[in-house]
């Protein structure tokens, strides 16, 4: 009988040659296994195209699991259908009310990918921006207005939201907006933020110089939906880098949130220099470059992505440390037992848990408790 290792290794494997035509058929020997291990990763949308490959390779596959797969395959196509609906619908909306907005993640990573029905969609993550602070953005004096900013767009949002859902949860990045009962919809203030108040000050001044161009930057949506507006190639790979980070910092990060990730860097092939050396400034500015590293080691050894993407020199040691803890927790670590806890055991187990990755990002690391322990007071403030 093969052990944990191993199978853990196959269905890795099994990834692989979903994303890859040039790989070898993986082995197999476990389809419950595997089919629990791509669930756990929110990448059965996915596995279903290597099935069929696999299929068409001449693999015998049980015909219970096709169907399994295919019913799960076919759910998570409707899902993107009907969430591509919202996202058009959510930015009417708020055009109407007076908000340019920017679709994150999501529905606009689905674009990137080689089926945009694939993808194994969550929420939607939207960033505001009032109609009348986007000219505000062009301020010259910008370094030392940021914050007010930020301050004035987050009093106007709260405002707007809590009119029609006054019980409306909020946090530092964002407030839920229910205004639909199939989709969470959370409303950005600022698209991500860091633990170290000094690094989060930088990304903060850095995102400000650059919403107003996310909020004009349209797509088209498959299918005829209609289109949205998703941050640039340039804005995203900054971005999304530092939401993984802060994301691994908090519950966890998976194999979905790495292989979007992938997409990305693979859709920059011809509007981004990877060997900018401006890009490698901005990541160390940034205090993502370390992270980077580790980044590029996990989709290089899970994906397969070539040199010629790297934004950074792929690192083995914090790239295993990070890969550890994507097969330990899954989809935004979900599966790792931190959320089955109360708040109170929750909050000591995190310290522990992020006391681990000191020695590898002591700035974020040592600060991720203090942050935390902010956060819990500031929202009860806001509440």
């Amino acid at each position: 009988m093969r052990n944990a290792g191993e199978i853990v290794n196959s269905n890795i494997a099994f990834v692989r040659y979903c994303m890859d035509e040039k790989q070898c058929i993986p082995t197999i020997t476990n389809w419950n296994a595997l089919f629990s291990f791509m669930k756990e990763q929110a990448l059965l949308g996915v596995g279903f195209h290597g099935l069929e490959r696999m299929k068409k390779d001449g693999v015998d596959i049980p015909r219970n699991v096709l169907l399994q797969w295919y019913a799960v395959s076919e759910q998570i196509r409707q899902r993107n259908v009907e969430m591509n609906k919202r996202c058009v619908e959510l930015v009417g909306m708020l055009r109407k009310d007076g908000f340019e907005s920017c679709i994150l993640k999501g529905q606009g990573n689905t674009v990137m990918y080689p089926d945009p029905y694939m993808r194994t969609s969550g929420d939607i993550d939207v960033f505001v921006l009032p109609v009348g602070d986007v000219n505000d953005n062009h301020n010259p004096n910008l370094n030392s207005e940021c914050s007010i900013s930020v301050g004035r767009r987050r009093k106007v949002v709260m405002e707007y939201v809590r009119r029609r859902f006054s019980l409306a949860k909020i946090r530092y990045q964002h407030i839920d907006y229910p205004i639909f009962t199939d989709v969470e919809v959370e409303m950005h203030f600022i698209p991500t933020a860091k633990n170290n108040p000094i690094y989060n000050r930088r990304l903060q001044r850095w995102v400000e110089e650059r919403m107003e161009e996310q909020c004009r930057h349209f797509v088209e949506l498959p299918g005829g939906t209609g289109r949205i507006a998703i941050p640039t190639v340039e804005f995203n790979v900054v971005y999304q880098l530092s939401h993984l980070m802060h994301h691994f910092f908090d519950e966890g990060v998976g194999l979905r949130q790495m292989m979007d990730y992938y997409y990305l860097l693979r859709s920059a092939e011809d509007k981004l220099r990877i060997d900018n050396g401006q890009l490698i400034i901005t990541l160390r500015y940034l205090n993502l470059y370390q992270f980077a590293g580790a980044v590029m080691w996990v989709l290089h050894e899970v994906f397969g992505l070539e040199e010629q993407y790297y934004m950074a020199p792929p690192d083995k040691w914090r790239g295993k440390l990070l890969l550890d803890e994507i097969i330990k927790g899954g989809n935004f670590g979900k599966h790792s037992g931190l959320t089955d806890h109360s708040t109170g055991v929750k909050y000591f187990l995190k310290i522990k848990r992020n006391m681990r990755f000191v020695r590898a990002y002591p700035a974020e690391a040592l600060c991720e408790p203090i942050f935390r322990t902010w956060h819990f007071f500031w929202r009860h403030l806001n509440s």
